[in-house]
C-alpha cells in the first residue's frame, strides 16, 4: 500500500552555503524515520498542477520535526522555490519515510566510513547526528568532497571536536591556502588511510552525484573493499 501524503508546515530555513538550505518542517503524525532515509515533498499550484521531488532527511527522528536538505537545481520546478521562496508558515505535502537500504541504525557497532560528494552529505549528516545522539562508540569516519570551502555543508558542526568522528574535507577545484592536498577529484590515496581503519566487517556509505558515486565505488572495490559492505545512493 502506498504511503500517504501528509501536510507539513515550514517552520524554519537555514543557510548551509550561499545557495543550499536546510528546511525545517513540522509534520504532525509523522511515523518516524531512520538516519539515511529520504522523503518526497509535493507542491500544488493554484491551478492544481502538482510537482514532487525527493529530498534527504538531515537529522534523526524527532517527533514531527523534519530537517530536509535542499540544493537548488538551475531551472528546477521545485528546489529553487523551496530553497528561497516558500514562505515560513506555508504548507507542503510530504510522503515517507522512504528507503530501507541506505540507513544506519544505532544498534550497528561496526566501524563506518561515510563518503560524500557535495550535497550527498545530507543523509550522511543524519547518520553522524544519530551516531552522536545514541552515544555510540563505533568508529565513524567522514570524507566530504566539495568544489571549494564555500560549498561545505554543516561547516561548523563537522569542524567541531567529536572523539567518535574523524572528518576530512577534500576540495576538487580550489583548495584552501596552506592545505596539504592539491585540489582534485577523489583518489585511491584519499581513501587509503580511512580503509586501513575500517575492519573487514566495516560498512561504507557513499552518496552524491551519479558520477561521483560510481567513481568512489570503483576506487573502493579496487582497493579490496568487499562490495557487499558498500552502500550507495546517487542523484542527478
Amino acid at each position: 500500500m502506498p504511503l500517504p501524503w501528509r501536510t507539513a508546515r515550514l517552520v524554519g530555513r537555514h543557510d548551509e552555503t550561499a545557495t543550499a538550505r536546510t528546511l525545517v518542517l513540522d509534520a504532525p503524525g509523522w511515523p518516524g524515520h531512520v538516519a539515511g532515509q529520504h522523503v518526497d515533498v509535493r507542491l500544488t499550484a493554484d491551478d492544481g498542477y502538482q510537482a514532487a521531488r525527493s529530498y534527504s532527511l538531515a537529522a534523526p527522528a524527532d517527533g514531527g520535526r523534519l530537517e530536509v536538505g535542499v540544493q537548488p537545481v538551475t531551472g528546477g520546478e521545485v528546489s529553487p522555490y523551496l530553497a528561497d521562496d516558500l514562505p515560513i508558515g506555508a504548507s507542503v505535502e510530504v510522503r515517507g519515510p522512504l528507503g530501507n537500504w541506505f540507513v544506519w541504525r544505532p544498534e550497528q557497532d561496526e566501524p563506518v566510513l561515510l563518503v560524500a560528494g557535495g550535497s550527498g552529505v545530507v543523509p550522511l549528516m543524519a547518520m553522524v547526528r544519530a551516531h552522536r545522539q545514541a552515544a555510540s562508540t563505533s568508529p565513524f569516519q567522514l570524507i566530504h568532497s566539495v568544489r571549494g570551502e564555500a560549498d561545505l555543508w554543516y561547516r561548523a558542526e563537522l569542524g567541531g571536536t567529536d572523539p567518535a568522528l574523524d572528518v576530512r574535507f577534500l576540495f576538487t577545484r580550489q583548495a584552501p591556502p596552506g592545505g596539504t592536498r592539491a585540489a582534485g577529484r577523489l583518489t585511491a590515496a584519499d581513501l587509503e588511510p580511512a580503509l586501513k581503519r575500517l575492519t573487514p566487517a566495516g560498512t561504507v556509505y557513499v552518496c552524491g552525484p551519479t558520477g561521483f558515486v560510481e567513481a568512489a565505488a570503483d576506487l573502493l572495490t579496487s582497493a579490496g573493499q568487499d562490495p557487499a559492505t558498500i552502500r550507495t545512493e546517487r542523484f542527478g
